[in-house]
């Protein structure tokens, strides 16, 4: 497989883009994290509310237990002190923590969305491309392969000389035609190999 492709200012862009969805990937994971945090930190209201109905209940329950001793109505009273414990702080500190899940759960939610989500356009609008050429170099190498023989060598550059635009043969050779007349066959070729976005072979080797 072919991941870059062989020529220098083709293969400088691929990096490039890679590199700058790369790092748009990072910056938004590192917002999300922002995100996430600062709606987390709502919290606090919850835990607020909590804690001040615990104690309200650490009151009550502080109460019963100083006059569930007493004679005759202690206990009763101790009961009565305990439920209203339970009913105002105890039902005031469940709200509180039940507050304080949901911030919890929202801060999860919004910073996954806003990492997923502009995430998943970035790569939607990146990646088929980048999927293509990658599919493409591979293609290109497996055809073009090593020009060993000498009618290999005539057909690439019978390929290159009838299919590819005069400003790509121009980059290598003046008279495209007049070299595979005369047999002369590696401009060509090295312009059929840096058309797909491959080294050209080594001239004397082809």
């Amino acid at each position: 497989m072919r991941i870059y492709p062989d020529t220098p200012n083709e293969r400088g862009r691929a990096v490039a883009r890679d590199a700058l969805t790369l790092l748009a990937l990072f910056v938004l994971a590192w917002l999300a994290v922002k995100v996430h945090n600062a709606v987390d930190q709502l919290a606090v209201l919850g835990t607020g509310v909590r804690d001040t109905g615990t104690a309200v209940q650490d009151s009550f329950e502080g109460a019963a237990d100083a006059v569930s001793g007493l004679p005759v109505v202690g206990g009763e009273v101790g009961d009565a002190l305990r439920d209203a414990g339970s009913g105002t702080g105890g039902e005031v500190a469940d709200a509180g923590r039940e507050g304080e899940e949901r911030v919890h759960d929202l801060a999860n939610l919004l910073g996954f969305l806003f990492f997923a989500i502009p995430a998943s356009i970035l790569l939607v609008a990146t990646l088929p491309g980048r999927i293509r050429q990658i599919r493409e170099l591979t293609a290109a190498q497996r055809l073009l392969g090593e020009p060993i023989s000498d009618e290999r060598r005539r057909l690439l550059a019978m390929r290159a000389a009838f299919s590819l635009p005069a400003r790509d043969l121009v980059r290598h050779t003046q008279d495209p035609l007049g070299d595979l007349e005369t047999g002369r066959y590696d401009a060509l070729i090295e312009a059929a190999y840096a058309a797909e976005g491959l080294a050209p072979p080594i001239r004397g080797t082809a």
